[in-house]
């Protein structure tokens, strides 16, 4: 077995090739339940985001139960009467609130015919690559983060954006609308934004506030917590739609297949869009943890979590045209992978520089 340190490079490796494989799974999996055709389901996307959402959400809160991850080393306590719980809570838990946003919004903004699947999942991620090195800045100057940022992560950040701004202009020849130019998109895309730009700084900060004497590896304390809290969420809000739509009658073009999903399932179909989407749940563990990495600048972080997406993402699209006749992967897409790669590359130089700069720090 390939055994790794915490915080060394082959457990980045570990972490980003356990990413790619459950990414390709959710991406296939995406693209065949929201296809047509013989055999093919052709569900709305708000009916794969409720059976998607529940089996995911469901399967990462059940692990960390099980495991009792929830139970956390905290550097002070808080005493409310009779009950006692770490601080750490009280950041943790609005993180989590975040993560019930982003995963919504995330399925909402590929259910707008105002832009595609492709051109919404890299906006997405262009998003967050931002949002990392902005964050870092922040809390460089804050002195909350006691390292610098490589020029080499500053130029795969260049070259990530060259690759998905290519993707959103090509998408002007497509049929599909600009999607700036549309305020249900703007309104989603800004809930997405907020909910993970919050998201990620709490996150750096729990990892770069950590005290030495406290355990490192508390990064499954915070998943587990965040990972109630969002799933808690997820699913008081679903039944306060669910009897809103049940008592009044509500219908609208996304609640009302949200809400038949549950009051009346799709034949032959429902159970198996559940048991595929559990791949997501197990991505949202590679990706926390990713995220989260020993050592690393949050624009680090978020280049190796969003570049791996993006490549995984590719691969999906050419698995689905070579199995399932989809869509056949386009100049732009190909020249835009040139570009991730290129990306990486500057990645893998600044790795290099970091492991190195960590084993110095350990040294003395």
């Amino acid at each position: 077995m390939w055994r790794t340190d915490e915080g060394s490079t082959g457990r980045l490796i570990q972490l980003c090739i356990g990413y790619f494989i459950f990414y390709i799974i959710t991406g296939l999996s995406v693209k065949f339940f929201l296809s047509t055709g013989i055999g093919r389901p052709g569900m709305n996307g708000m009916e794969y985001l409720f059976y998607s959402t529940a089996s995911s959400t469901l399967l990462a809160t059940s692990v960390v139960l099980f495991l009792k991850w929830y139970r956390m080393e905290s550097v002070k306590r808080i005493t409310l009467g009779k009950i006692s719980f770490p601080s750490e809570f009280l950041y943790i838990i609005p993180s989590g609130i975040c993560t019930a946003i982003v995963i919504p919004t995330t399925t909402l903004m590929y259910s707008f015919g105002a832009i595609s699947v492709m051109v919404a999942m890299v906006i997405m991620r262009g998003a967050v690559i931002v949002i990392g090195r902005i964050v870092d800045a922040i809390q460089i100057r804050q002195g909350i983060l006691h390292k610098k940022v490589y020029q080499e992560e500053n130029i795969a950040i260049v070259f990530a954006l060259l690759a998905i701004s290519i993707k959103v202009l090509s998408s002007s020849g497509n049929g599909k609308a600009n999607p700036f130019t549309s305020l249900p998109v703007m309104i989603i895309f800004g809930s997405y934004i907020i909910a993970y730009a919050i998201r990620i700084y709490i996150m750096n900060y729990y990892k770069n506030t950590r005290p030495k004497n406290v355990k490192f590896n508390n990064n499954k304390s915070f998943f587990a917590v965040e990972q109630i809290t969002s799933t808690t969420t997820l699913y008081l809000i679903t039944i306060i739609l669910l009897t809103i739509v049940k008592t009044t009658g509500w219908s609208g073009e996304r609640i009302m297949p949200f809400a038949n999903s549950f009051f009346h399932p799709i034949a032959g179909w429902w159970y198996w869009a559940m048991i595929f989407g559990t791949a997501f749940g197990v991505v949202a563990f590679f990706s926390v943890f990713i995220f989260m990495f020993r050592g690393r600048t949050a624009t680090f972080a978020g280049l190796v979590n969003r570049l791996t997406s993006l490549i995984a993402g590719t691969v999906s699209t050419l698995i689905f045209w070579l199995a399932f006749s989809g869509k056949k992967p386009i100049i732009v897409d190909w020249i835009s992978l040139i570009f991730i790669l290129t990306a990486v590359s500057f990645i893998a130089v600044a790795e290099k520089k970091r492991s190195r700069e960590l084993a110095l720090n350990e040294s003395r």
